[in-house]
């Protein structure tokens, strides 16, 4: 039996399991947000990095990609979101197919990695000056941007916080 899971963040681009489908996919009623500390990939425990969760927002529509797995994808997909994340299913609907229901991984603000809203300047800051044993927090948001930037998606949260680290210094996507 197949299940579908749904990438919003480093799963889009860094699809690190097997798949049997991927599709581009969207989400309604949730925004992607870098809102959640990293303390196992783009950080440490006394410096996290931050990366992006979900929150809830009426209107709201999330694009990004959604594969088709084997059940047993989930112990590694698990033990690579295990810093805060819990399973969600919710129906995504696939671009030029049907709406599936599937499994998202989302941070909510009850789990101790949260570190919530920020203006983005500070945002953009603290991505800068973070890194863990996945590599550079800053190198995380730019894939991330390149990859939506492929998919066509325009996102007014990233789009503040690339401009502030533009105004760092940080040149271009990844």
């Amino acid at each position: 039996m197949t299940h579908w899971v749904f990438g919003y963040g480093s799963l889009i681009w860094k699809a690190d399991f097997p798949f049997r489908e991927r599709a581009p996919g969207t989400i309604r009623g949730w925004a992607r947000r870098f809102w959640q500390g990293s303390h196992d990939h783009r950080g440490t425990p006394s410096a996290p990095g931050r990366v992006v969760t979900l929150v809830e927002a009426e209107g709201a529509v999330c694009r990004g990609m959604a594969y088709r797995i084997e059940a047993a994808v989930f112990d590694h997909l698990d033990h690579r979101e295990k810093n805060g994340y819990r399973r969600v299913t919710l129906p995504i609907e696939l671009t030029g197919a049907a709406t599936v229901t599937g499994t998202v991984y989302l941070a909510t603000p009850d789990n101790p990695a949260f570190l919530g809203p920020a203006p983005a300047p500070e945002i953009a800051a603290h991505i800068l000056g973070s890194e863990g044993p996945s590599g550079r927090n800053v190198d995380y948001f730019l894939e991330l941007v390149a990859a939506l930037e492929q998919l066509g998606v325009d996102d007014p949260h990233l789009d503040g916080i690339h401009s502030e680290l533009r105004r760092l210094g940080v040149e271009g996507t990844a």
